[in-house]
């Protein structure tokens, strides 16, 4: 892949070798922790648990109505039954039962062992205690029956996988209340660059808001991560070398923005020759041609683009993958649709290019998508307006209106 804008003709490294290079030397985190199940969402399971017992643990009342024995119905007749009681979630009946009688149940009550039949409540009349029932009835049914959902001694869920509100619930059905999770990831974030000012502080010529840190924080908030903000630090090469060795002490990965491209300020990538190892610096992607992967002591270093919208690229197309990966959860992949483009957009060949766009269906289900504004690395106010990255691999020239181009809605991850 050849860069164009690269006085050298440099040769970049493309996106799936980049991501190939990071699964062969990234390995998950070992350590495990037993953690509450009120503090378990989110966090990756570390081992597969068993169900202690049946799900459901009896046979119950799948809904409101009368309980019965099937011998009780004739399917070409209507018939009727005299009421014996009432079987009410979390208060069975306990009396005795003949085939000539039903029981009034609630949805969730314990069916007795003689009856096998419950009939909606709608479906019958109730004359002084006599219930009622019409012809054509089916035997068998409204019954949830012992470990239909799972058998007691199968596995509750398979690890690793990270743990959602379903699968909490599901914990807490079989009366699990601590398990096991893999430990969190430690992270630290900083931006570099004597340019950028802390928000609250006024703003001299030529100075910036320091936006990336920001956008980190939100792109950062998960519950496998334990995050540090490092703050800004200046373009000073021995205040950066001693911060990100510092933080390479005690955190496993350390993100930069800023200062790893090839100006005379940048020194990420010296400082990562001199402390550690570079595995890559890079990319043939737009924007985020400047990254720099590799360690920094023990940590894992990643090394972002200063513009937000190339750090935002990058994360979501580089670093994400390979922090969940570190945090041990399965694979996954974005998302991918097939859509009509609704504007004209300019490309220059060289580069796979993630443009921010606005996708949209129509009431046939077609997919149409558009520009969300400029598409320069530092414009993030398209980036806010956007919902997917419309995605032109290298060798594209430009798009038509009405070509079909392919884009990555955001925040939806597929299993592989």
């Amino acid at each position: 892949m050849i860069d164009s804008c690269s006085r050298t003709e440099s040769r970049l490294l493309t996106l799936d070798a980049a991501l190939l290079t990071i699964r062969q030397q990234i390995d998950s985190v070992k350590s495990c922790e037993t953690v509450d199940l009120s503090q378990a969402f989110g966090r990756i399971l570390a081992r597969s648990p068993q169900a202690p017992m049946n799900l459901p643990q009896y046979r119950g009342a799948a809904m409101d109505g009368y309980a019965l024995a099937s011998s009780a119905i004739d399917s070409h007749k209507a018939f009727s039954l005299e009421m014996a009681g009432t079987s009410w979630a979390g208060q069975p009946f306990t009396g005795s039962l003949s085939s000539e009688q039903c029981l009034r149940i609630f949805t969730g009550a314990l069916v007795p062992d003689t009856f096998d039949t419950v009939v909606m409540q709608e479906q019958v009349r109730n004359e002084n205690g006599r219930i009622y029932f019409p012809a054509a009835l089916r035997p068998y049914q409204n019954i949830k029956q012992p470990g239909e959902d799972i058998a007691q001694g199968a596995l509750l869920i398979d690890a690793p996988k990270k743990l959602t509100a379903a699968d909490m619930g599901l914990l807490a059905s079989a009366g699990i209340d601590h398990i096991s999770v893999k430990r969190r990831v430690k992270i630290a974030y900083l931006s570099t660059g004597d340019e950028l000012v802390a928000l609250g502080q006024p703003l001299a010529p030529g100075k910036i808001y320091d936006s990336n840190r920001y956008l980190l924080q939100g792109m950062l908030r998960d519950d496998c991560f334990s995050v540090t903000d490092l703050g800004i630090i200046a373009d000073d090469k021995t205040l950066l070398t001693n911060a990100l060795t510092a933080a390479a002490e005690n955190h496993d990965v350390i993100i930069s923005t800023g200062g790893a491209s090839v100006g005379e300020a940048d020194f990420i990538k010296e400082i990562l020759h001199s402390h550690g190892q570079v595995s890559f610096w890079k990319l043939a992607i737009k924007p985020g041609k400047p990254l720099a992967f590799g360690t920094l002591g023990p940590a894992w270093f990643f090394g972002l683009p200063g513009n937000p919208v190339a750090v935002a690229v990058t994360f979501q197309q580089i670093v994400k993958p390979a922090l969940a990966q570190l945090a041990g959860a399965p694979a996954t992949r974005s998302l991918q649709l097939q859509a009509v483009c609704l504007d004209n957009l300019k490309k220059s060949p060289g580069r796979l290019e993630f443009m921010r766009g606005l996708l949209t269906q129509t009431s046939a289900g077609e997919f149409q998508v558009k520009s969300a504004g400029k598409q320069g690395s530092h414009i993030l106010s398209a980036l806010s307006r956007a919902n997917c990255y419309i995605v032109l691999p290298a060798e594209n020239a430009g798009v038509n209106n009405g070509d079909t181009v392919t884009v990555l809605p955001f925040g939806i991850d597929l299993g592989v």
